[in-house]
């Protein structure tokens, strides 16, 4: 029964001490929190560590979440950005990239706006690589657009709930971000096909030996 109500009826009963109704908020939305964190940290302890506070703060928010500010998937990413932030400013010289093999926690790179054969010389892993750790190099307030719009599919609207700013400043954000990955990707791309180009090219080794 509680898998049909709606988060804010989970929220409220969550309050009164419902466990299930916990659980069931936890399993909805935990997954969306996770891949975000990952994203913007590029580090899975940070990633678990983050989604396990955002649930902790709902159960201790004592009611803060207003539906007139916006929705409630806007208020936990909220959380969870703020968490994020804080562990970055913190901790980013000891994070590593994330390594996952899961699909799941992968990057796509479908909504980027980037040239359709940019990417063309490299492999698929080659490629989701590439662009994560283009995406975990942007600084955070060009990062947190893209992952948000670009790689968990939310409108300018939402996103502008969560960043609590003004759509025109997510707007030109996310330009600017795009035009920043671009620019990178083509580099990489760049130096890919240089090196594809030199190997081609140079003499083989042991090659005089079974001439």
């Amino acid at each position: 029964m509680h898998a049909n109500f709606s988060d804010e009826e989970l929220l409220k009963l969550t309050r009164t001490g419902d466990e299930i109704a916990f659980v069931t908020l936890y399993r909805r939305r935990q997954g969306g929190i996770y891949r975000f964190a990952l994203r913007m940290s590029g580090s899975e302890s940070v990633a678990e560590d983050v989604t396990q506070e955002v649930f902790l703060h709902l159960v201790r928010d004592n009611g803060k979440f207003d539906s007139t500010r916006g929705s409630f998937q806007s208020y936990l990413f909220g959380i969870a950005r703020n968490q994020v932030l804080r562990r970055l400013e913190r901790e980013r010289p000891y994070l590593s990239l994330a390594s996952s093999e899961d699909e799941d926690d992968s990057f796509s790179i479908e909504g980027l706006i980037v040239p359709g054969d940019l990417l063309g010389d490299l492999t698929r892993r080659e490629t989701i690589e590439s662009v994560r750790q283009t995406v975990l190099a942007l600084p955070a307030h060009y990062r947190e657009v893209v992952v948000l719009c670009d790689l968990h599919e939310m409108s300018y609207q939402e996103a502008a709930e969560i960043l609590d700013c003004a759509i025109g400043t997510i707007r030109s954000r996310l330009h600017r971000a795009r035009a920043i990955l671009v620019e990178r990707l083509q580099s990489l791309n760049s130096e890919s096909v240089a090196d594809v180009s030199t190997t081609q090219t140079a003499t083989p080794v042991f090659s005089e030996s079974f001439v």
